[in-house]
This record gives C-alpha cells, structure tokens and sequence, in this order.
C-alpha cells in the first residue's frame, strides 16, 4: 500500500458489480483501500457488497458494507450517519450509481425517464446532501462525480439513450454547483466522465459492439475500470487538493479528438 488515503473514510455508491469481472465501483473501492482508505462499500445487494468487502479483507484493507437504496432520503442518511458512526469521520464520497434504458424523446417510457433520471441524479444529490455537514464537521473532504461520454457526445457508439445522457449531462452542472458552493469550506467536487471502457455493465453488448466501442477510441485501445479508479484515487487524494469543479474525461481521448480524421 503506498498510503495515498491514509486516514481517509471513504464511501463508494454502487461498488459492487452486477456481474462477472470489476466494474468502475469496485476497482475503485479495491485501490482506495489499497491506497490506506477505510471504504463503506453502498449497495443495493448486500450479498455482491459483502464479497467485494472480503476481498478488500483478504488484502489487508478495510472495509465495511451498507446495503439499501440511497435514492431515498432517509436510507441516503443513514449511509452517511453509517460512515461517520463506523470509522468516525467521512472525507472522500464517491458517487458511482448509475443505469441507463434505451429510447429516443419519442420512444422512451415515463417510467424508465424517472428511473434513470433518479438512479444518476437524484442518489447522487441526496449522498452528497447528508455527506455535506459529516465532511465539514471534519475539515474538508472530497465529492466525486462518475460521468459519461454520453453527457458529452449524447452517445458515441449505439443511438437512442436520451434518458442517460440527459442525466450524465445533468452531473456536469451539479458538479460544477456543489464545487462553486462549498470551494471555501476546503470540499472539493470534480467528476470523472468515462470513456468506452469493458465493464459488466456493458458486456451484455457483445464482442461486435465491444470491437466497435474499442475502435471508435483516438488511441484505438480499450479502457477498464482500472483506469477509471486511478482517476478517482487522484481526485480522491490531498494531491489534487487544489483542484475542484474539472470533468476529467477518462477515454483515451474520445471526447477531445473525436473531430479529427485518422
């Protein structure tokens, strides 16, 4: 361990993964602790959380589990209320939940409009809502936002996901707010937009839309969500304590190349 979040807490929404292999939460939970964080692992699943946890154990980190669904406020409270109580101080809150549906303005239902407008935005307004006064109460602290370039591009790669983007859209703005309103109180807020990288999120696509989502990135290369947790281990540490109110794309260069012919 290198010690980067030594003496750190950190929460991370959405930790564990829906399926086989290492999501964006997970790999971001597994070097958070190996870099010397206590990490509250949130989940829906408290099964999936609490494997993810034992193999934080196994490698001499700490981890704790907090199963419920933080896009109610009262459950959003008593993850934060979880945090502080367990490990006595809160400093980095890493908000990774986050669904999509399919559906242009014509074709998608109300129903998935609202639940992923609340899964993206709302979870992420209420975690930050109750983590605000436990980071103040500690001198300061750090708000991760997990994006996507589909906030960005409205989605490079497949069409018909307005729901998403609209919501990863909405994250920039809510970034950029919560940085403006709380820069003198030493919390700093920045979010990650992610690029195409292979997840389980995504591996229901297939290998054809994997190629393609590979060979659409500048670099021409794929990306995990080690890279994205990398990202998040700077954000999350007092190396970036000047830094506050920037969208970090992760992407091998998608979103500021995408213009150019090769």
């Amino acid at each position: 361990m290198a010690g980067r979040l030594e003496g750190k807490v950190a929460v991370v929404t959405g930790a564990a993964p829906r399926g086989e292999g290492v999501g964006n939460g997970m790999a971001t939970a597994i070097l958070f602790a190996r870099e010397g964080a206590k990490v509250v692992l949130v989940n829906r699943s408290a099964e999936r959380a609490e494997k993810l946890a034992r193999q934080i154990r196994d490698e001499g980190g700490e981890a704790a589990v907090f199963a419920g669904d933080v896009a109610r406020p009262e459950v959003a409270e008593a993850m934060a209320a979880f945090a502080v109580d367990t490990y006595g101080r809160l400093d980095v809150l890493h908000n990774n939940v986050g669904i999509g549906a399919v559906g242009t303005p014509e074709t998608v239902t109300l129903e998935d409009w609202h639940k992923v407008l609340e899964a993206n935005l709302t979870t992420t307004m209420l975690c930050t809502r109750y983590c605000l006064p436990r980071m103040k109460a500690g001198g300061g602290g750090s708000i991760i936002m997990v994006s996507s370039i589909a906030g960005v591009l409205g989605l490079m790669g497949s069409a018909g996901t307005v729901a998403y983007a609209t919501a990863k859209a909405g994250l920039h703005g809510f970034t950029l707010s919560v940085a403006a309103d709380h820069a003198t109180q030493n919390i700093r807020a920045n979010c990650i937009i992610v690029g195409s990288v292979y997840t389980p999120m995504v591996a229901h696509m297939g290998e054809e839309a994997r190629e393609r989502r590979k060979n659409m990135v500048p670099m021409k290369t794929e990306g995990t969500a080690w890279d994205v947790a990398h990202g998040a281990v700077y954000l999350a540490s007092d190396e970036s304590r000047w830094v506050t109110g920037i969208l970090l794309p992760i992407d091998g260069g998608l979103v500021a190349l995408r213009q150019w012919p090769r």
